[in-house]
């Protein structure tokens, strides 16, 4: 009876002839199926023993084979798997001898290279011997994991595991074997990879956590800032002849804008807005514009910030009280009875600021009893804050009838402070978290203000035919979001025909570049365009809208990622054990006095705005998850503003518990994104001094 051994695909087959060709063979294997195979492909012919019995034996036998000595033993040239066997074993070498060569040749690929159907030929002594190295270095690095799972399994980190923890979670190289490592002992504890760490002693303080992976994604080469100085504006600026005063936080140190009022009484107002010109000393591809560039703009947290620009550049062209400074105006004649808008100049001057108005020391003071007389006006520049009230109000109302509705705030604005503020936030600190009434008079007036400036800059450089930076929305339909672009586009959500951001050029990049179009449509009028750094279609210029719109959304993020941490940490501090909140939608509810977004098992199927009480079981400040347990629904449901509900994807976008972009069971999930509308974003609280 006669056999045949055969290369199959790269598997080597037996089985007993059937019939043949001069091209093709028919064989039946042991399992009774019968196949053709070429006649090329036939390796083998042999008697005896049977089909099963030759793999079985070559296979064993082939494990005997000494590659270095075969290798010593073969031809220079190319050679047959049989040849090797003679040279091997003996001249005599039957079958069984003849199949365990060609098997072992075949998965030594380093040291025998495959010329053809059972045809090799050796490699040299230097390729194998790199090939050795390789397979030694592959057999310790398999060891070093399996070490290093031993070690993560049983709550210790290996300090090569401990410094990659951030690219692991998040950005993993599912090549190294730190990841290896980490995903071979979550398989084998079947615990998740977050925490398998921290038991292991790898994450021990959750603030820096969250604080060390932001930086990881957004400033791997660190926040330092090169000493770069900031340069001189060598213009000979005319001095305004105004008094100009800006209205911020106490602790804000970019302080890019300021209002001034003249003619009060005379029946014709001239109101002037005044912003910060870093742009008539930082020029475009100068070392200051590419670091600002990289930053794209200041990141604020509770108790600190990254700014987009160094401070002592920022202190340069800040607009600080006592000084002259430089700044891009722009003055609106305005009818006092009306409150009409007339037409609008730009100016590049220096303007004298008289006062920097802090929220903690006047907002209080500044109500709207006082501002329409009812009250004795007790601060600085009240007839001027009083007008400019009266004119915020005109403002709000003509937006709103372009949007259609009017703007509702039915939840309040929530600020963090610290205690101690070092500056430095580490996550031990004690956070107390006050309330401001969304639409207060100093937020109100400072926005609808900016809001005119932003908007009316929009359509002059359009009108002058100069690119710029716009924010647009094409419906307050749910889910259409608030995009960046290039062309000035109608903002649905305020109710203007353009908008862009220019008002805050020291705090972000998209407005120092438009900040760059506005001087050169304020010095060359018509010819704007052709002086303008950017051009119609600059691809420069979208790279940056793209560049810009994806950090601003990851800061925004951050920024409502670390102020859940830090309302966590007030449930924890002030032992809190019951909260009421409101449904939104599908388990989600929103708290009633705290700025906090989380899942309620057992509301699925609550209508939105129906009141509920829950009792907290416990927070975790790593995942950043509130578990809670329903006590009872409070009442019926009630009605909940448009305008709030748009505001639910911002708020709810990238807030809650963290995920992890590590593969488990051929599993991935994501780090989830944001899709940050109008009023998300990076903002300085109390007050941006800006809209969105």
């Amino acid at each position: 009876m006669s056999y045949a051994l055969f290369d199959e695909a790269g598997k080597f087959l037996a089985g007993r002839v059937m019939s043949e060709t001069e091209s093709s063979v028919q064989v039946e294997l042991d399992s009774g199926k019968r196949v053709k195979v070429k006649a090329a492909n036939v390796l083998l012919r042999f008697d005896k023993p049977s089909p099963s019995e030759l793999l079985q034996r070559a296979q064993a036998l082939a494990q005997e084979i000494d590659l270095d000595l075969a290798w010593e033993f073969a031809p220079a040239e190319e050679f047959g798997f049989g040849e090797l066997a003679r040279e091997y074993f003996s001249d005599s070498a039957g079958a069984e001898q003849q199949a365990a060569a060609l098997l072992r040749l075949f998965e030594a690929p380093h040291y025998f290279r495959r010329a053809g159907k059972g045809r090799f030929r050796k490699a040299s002594a230097e390729t194998v011997k790199a090939a050795l190295l390789a397979i030694e270095r592959k057999r310790q690095l398999a060891a070093q994991i399996d070490a290093w799972a031993d070690e993560i399994a049983a709550g210790r980190c290996p300090q090569p595991v401990r410094e990659q923890i951030y690219r692991i979670l998040f950005k993993p190289d599912k090549n190294s074997a730190e990841y290896k490592a980490v995903v071979e002992a979550a398989r084998r504890t079947q615990r998740s990879p977050l925490a398998l760490l921290q038991a292991a002693g790898a994450i021990d303080r959750p603030y820096q956590f969250h604080w060390k992976r932001f930086l990881f994604e957004q400033f791997p080469q660190g926040t330092a800032f090169p000493p770069l100085p900031a340069p001189e504006i060598r213009e000979e600026l005319p001095l305004a002849p105004v008094q100009a005063f800006s209205i911020d936080d106490a602790h804000t140190t970019e302080i890019d804008d300021a209002l001034s009022v003249q003619g009060l009484g005379s029946g014709r107002v001239t109101l002037g807005v005044h912003i910060a010109a870093p742009g008539l000393a930082i020029t475009p591809d100068s070392a200051l514009d590419k670091l600002a560039r990289s930053r794209m703009s200041t990141v604020y947290m509770p108790g600190g910030k990254l700014t987009m620009l160094p401070d002592e550049v920022v202190q340069g062209y800040t607009l600080i009280e006592g000084r002259d400074c430089p700044a891009v105006s722009i003055y609106f004649e305005i009818d006092e009875s009306t409150l009409e808008i007339g037409e609008s100049r730009t100016r590049l001057e220096r303007v004298p600021i008289a006062a920097n108005l802090r929220h903690d020391a006047v907002e209080a003071l500044v109500t709207e009893a006082s501002l329409n007389g009812s009250d004795e006006a007790r601060y600085p520049h009240a007839a001027e804050l009083a007008f400019a009230w009266r004119l915020a109000q005109a403002l709000k109302v003509r937006r709103e009838i372009v949007r259609g509705k009017p703007e509702t705030f039915t939840r309040p604005d929530y600020s963090f402070a610290l205690e101690p503020d070092t500056g430095a936030p580490t996550g031990d600190e004690r956070v107390i978290i006050t309330t401001r009434r969304r639409g207060a008079p100093l937020d109100l007036l400072v926005s609808e203000i900016m809001i005119l400036a932003n908007s009316t800059w929009g359509g002059w450089l359009a009108d002058l035919g100069v690119p710029a930076i716009y924010r647009s929305q094409a419906s307050l339909l749910p889910g259409v979001k608030v995009r960046m672009g290039t062309k000035p586009l109608p903002h649905a959500g305020m109710g203007v025909a353009q908008y862009t951001w220019a008002t805050s050029p020291l705090r972000r990049y998209a407005d120092l570049v438009n900040q760059w179009q506005i001087i050169a449509c304020a010095r060359h009028g018509r010819t704007a365009a052709l002086a303008a750094p950017f051009k119609p279609r600059d691809a420069a210029l979208f790279a940056i809208v793209s560049g810009f719109d994806a950090t601003y959304a990851a800061y925004a993020d951050f920024q409502r990622t670390i102020e859940r941490f830090w309302t966590l940490r007030w449930i924890e501090q002030n032992e809190c054990r019951e909260l009421d909140a409101a449904v939104m939608k599908e388990g989600l509810v929103r708290a009633e006095s705290l700025p906090l977004v989380f899942l309620v098992p057992g509301t699925e199927g609550f209508e939105r705005g129906t009141h509920v009480r829950v009792r907290v079981l416990g927070v975790d400040l790593l995942t950043l998850d509130l578990h809670v347990q329903l006590l009872q629904r409070l009442d019926e449901p009630i009605g909940i503003d448009e305008t709030a509900a748009d505001e639910d994807d911002e708020e709810t976008s990238g807030s809650g518990p963290l995920t992890l972009a590590i593969e488990l069971d051929d599993q991935t999930a994501d780090p989830s994104g944001t899709d940050a509308d109008a009023g998300a974003g990076p903002v300085e609280k109390p007050g941006a001094g800006d809209a969105s």
